[in-house]
């Protein structure tokens, strides 16, 4: 069965809604990329009006911005210590937006989106 962008079909309460529009391919969805910890992988998908987006499936470094210096260096990603968007993806070592993540330079923030923009950017905490 396709993944879908569009509305429940369950109410708030329990209940069905019914509608009278049927799936469009415009509402599919794609299954998450779940960036790992790991060898550079990258993947270049088709999306919506025959423009590119690059995957990332799995970093080994990180773009690092110190706030204060305003400088920006390639540092190596150490451990994924921390992830709000899920419990287990510290443990599976995956990194999304919002991750904590050990690097060579200290902790930092992940501000990037790597299934995304297929780049891990994070700023020094």
């Amino acid at each position: 069965m396709a993944r879908s962008q569009k509305r429940s079909v369950r109410k708030p309460s329990g209940g069905r809604y019914f509608t009278s529009i049927k799936k469009k391919k415009r509402d599919l969805a794609r299954p998450p990329s779940l960036t790992m910890l790991g060898e550079q992988r990258k993947k270049n998908i088709r999306t919506r009006g025959g423009n590119r987006k690059i995957r990332l499936l799995a970093q080994k470094y990180a773009n690092l911005t110190a706030t204060d210096k305003k400088k920006s260096e390639k540092v190596e990603i150490v451990d994924v210590e921390e992830n709000s968007a899920n419990r287990d993806f510290a443990r599976r070592k995956i990194i999304t937006k919002g991750a904590i993540i050990e690097t060579s330079k200290g902790k930092a923030r992940v501000t990037s989106r790597p299934g995304q923009s297929g780049t891990v950017d994070a700023i020094l905490i």
